[in-house]
């Protein structure tokens, strides 16, 4: 099994923290890529974020955008809840 990509993202502190790759996909309604991140480490008292993302595997800087309309973020989040809801995809 590949070894997930992990991104350093900063916060608006000034933190950095990392996050893993969960998955990503390709969109033929929107004509983009998009990737799912989740951070590295868990702490198990605390809910899980993940954080989707426009996914530019080529560009070489700002490969990570934020998802610009509702109606595209609502078929990440629906791609989101079968990949986490689905027993048979995980």
């Amino acid at each position: 099994m590949d070894e997930a990509e992990v991104f350093i993202l900063t916060d608006s502190d000034g933190q950095e923290h990392e996050f893993q790759e969960l998955f990503s996909f390709d969109s033929e309604d929107f004509h983009r890529s998009y990737i799912i991140l989740g951070p590295v480490t868990e702490n198990e008292d605390e809910e899980v974020d993940v954080l989707p993302f426009i996914y530019d595997k080529n560009a070489e800087e700002g490969m990570l955008q934020p998802i610009e309309t509702d109606e595209e973020f609502a078929m990440v989040e629906e791609v989101m809840n079968t990949i986490f809801n689905d027993p048979k995809l995980q």
